[in-house]
């Protein structure tokens, strides 16, 4: 059986007018941001210094310098989109962070050498790691831990202790409590051979666990399931952990701020006092949910970052928004910027170190920030601007046509990004394998 012709589908109107109101966005946000153009769909990125290391859908790990724009090497190796990127130490404690660990929809994890010389190879190794897409990664220095976790519904643990010594990765644990795909993860080291590590799934829930490190040789990560946070009732998308708070970005339409760990209930000389909890609601409940209007799949608490500021910076549909979350019980928007023409990805802060005037080596160093999105573009925002930012530039009048009818025939058109319609569809298919 011959396959369908797809330039004969119809689509219906909803179809056509979202392709064409991206359309219409790509081209009034098409210099906002200082857009970088890359050749594919940025799915996870990371900054480092003046650089910026992009996880793409084409199967390659780009790395990019912010100032100019361009892209300065390309590691090749992975046979499908890659999701997730971490950095490691080849010495430990050394603070390089010269080892690059990649994860995959190809289920493999791969390591490469970032200054790798071009008469030496880049790529480490590779490990066969889950049965399905690998969805995200996370290094915990201090315990030489690579946690992985995939669309398979597993998390796994892997050794880092010989990364560089050229062979797969040694696996020394596993969790499979998830009931569907893990979608993001966390974690805070307690000892040099213990932490708390949270795991979120498509199903909104979110796991907490203690592990720990064995006196077995090898050692083995052993795991205790402690919690199950149920606050989201979808698929958490971003998470972050610091300062005694768990931020969670969700489809649901909602960042989370949950206390963790939460704090010790009131004792019993305590409750009878004025200032128990009892009398202060507020401080044994959660803040409330911060609402949007579409879903969130990326956040960027600015107070866990060396910043230390008290701005939420979220990603929902192709917007950037900025909260003052200083109360978190009254979080106060405070702008909304048109930054992309296609979902957001990632924010990531940029501390910009340029050259300036004055003794030799003198830098200035101000904070920027990295949107990533799936319109094809990097885009470079100074958070000063991003705070204030200027009035969006007045929209021209465009003549009134006739409205196209209900359902047409009509070939595949291309978006702006340079994928067809079905390209799109089958990759935000991908993006939102449950």
């Amino acid at each position: 059986m011959q396959p369908a012709d797809k330039s004969n589908l119809l689509r219906s109107e909803a179809e056509l007018q979202l392709e064409k109101a991206r359309k219409d966005k790509a081209e009034r946000t098409k210099d906002v941001g200082s857009p970088i153009e890359i050749a594919g769909k940025a799915l996870a990125i990371q900054v480092r210094g003046n650089v910026a290391w992009i996880a793409e859908n084409t199967t390659v790990i780009r790395k990019l310098d912010l100032e100019t724009g361009k892209t300065l090497q390309l590691f090749k190796g992975h046979t499908a989109p890659v999701t997730s990127l971490a950095f490691v130490d080849r010495t430990p404690g050394s603070g390089k962070e010269d080892l690059l660990i990649t994860g995959s929809w190809d289920q493999t994890i791969r390591v490469w050498d970032v200054e790798a010389s071009i008469a030496t190879k880049e790529l480490v190794s590779t490990t066969s790691a889950h049965s399905d897409f690998v969805k995200a990664l996370l290094v915990i220095p201090s315990l030489r831990l690579l946690v992985s976790s995939g669309s398979d519904k597993i998390v796994r643990f892997w050794d880092l202790s010989t990364v560089a010594d050229g062979q797969p990765l040694t696996s020394v644990g596993s969790l499979t409590d998830h009931t569907r795909p893990v979608e993001s993860l966390d974690a805070r080291a307690t000892s040099d051979t213990s932490a708390v590590l949270y795991t979120a799934d498509t199903m909104g829930v979110i796991k907490v666990w203690d592990i720990k490190k064995d006196d077995g040789t090898p050692p083995r990560w052993q795991s205790t399931l402690v919690e199950e946070l149920k606050h989201h009732r979808t698929r958490v998308n971003d998470m972050k952990h610091g300062n005694g708070q768990l931020w969670t970005a969700s489809t649901d339409e909602t960042v989370q701020v949950v206390p963790h760990p939460a704090p010790p209930p009131a004792s019993a000389s305590a409750s009878t006092s004025p200032s128990s909890a009892a009398s202060n609601p507020a401080a044994s409940k959660p803040p409330p949910p911060i609402q949007h209007p579409a879903a969130v799949r990326a956040l960027l608490p600015l107070g866990l970052t060396p910043l230390a500021e008290p701005y939420l910076l979220t990603g929902a549909g192709d917007v950037i928004r900025v909260y003052d979350v200083s109360s978190p019980e009254e979080p106060e928007l405070l702008a909304e910027v048109d930054a992309h023409w296609h979902d957001v990805t990632a924010l990531r802060l940029w501390m910009r170190r340029s050259a300036v005037e004055g003794p030799p080596g003198a830098v200035k160093v101000e904070p920027w920030i990295v949107s990533a999105s799936l319109d094809g573009t990097i885009r470079r925002w100074r958070l000063s601007e991003l705070l204030q930012p200027p009035p969006p530039p007045p929209v021209k009048k465009v003549e009134k046509k006739e409205k196209p009818p209900q359902a047409q025939a009509a070939p595949e058109a291309t978006l702006p990004s340079g994928m067809t319609e079905e390209e799109e569809r089958e990759l935000a298919e991908l993006m939102d394998e449950d």
